[in-house]
């Protein structure tokens, strides 16, 4: 499995909104185990400066490229890229190399 993980600046932070919204398309493509969009609860005692976050499993990097060159995903990047300053994306495959907490299994 692989998880995508995405985050967000805006140029404006009147814009979080509308680029929750923009990126809440996201959520019809067909090709994700899991997504997920959310706005950072700034929390952090150490930086706060990301707004939204995407998170999202896939099962393959079949499915992640499918994602990625789907028409829902190209509308998103058209209705957000104006109005984020910062995008900052990992990708990694869940694996035996992964460090885990809590529970073992």
């Amino acid at each position: 499995m692989i998880r995508h993980i995405v985050f967000f600046t805006a140029k404006d932070q009147a814009s979080i909104d509308q680029i929750v919204e923009g990126l809440s398309v996201l959520t019809s493509v067909p090709y994700a185990r899991r997504l997920e969009i959310a706005r950072n609860r700034k929390s952090d005692q150490l930086g706060n400066e990301i707004d939204v976050v995407v998170y999202g499993e896939f099962e393959s990097e079949t499915d992640l490229a499918a994602y990625k060159t789907h028409d829902i995903y190209q509308e998103a990047i058209r209705r957000v890229r104006p109005l984020r300053e910062l995008r900052f994306a990992a990708d990694y495959e869940l694996s035996a190399d992964v460090y885990f907490a809590g529970t073992s299994g």
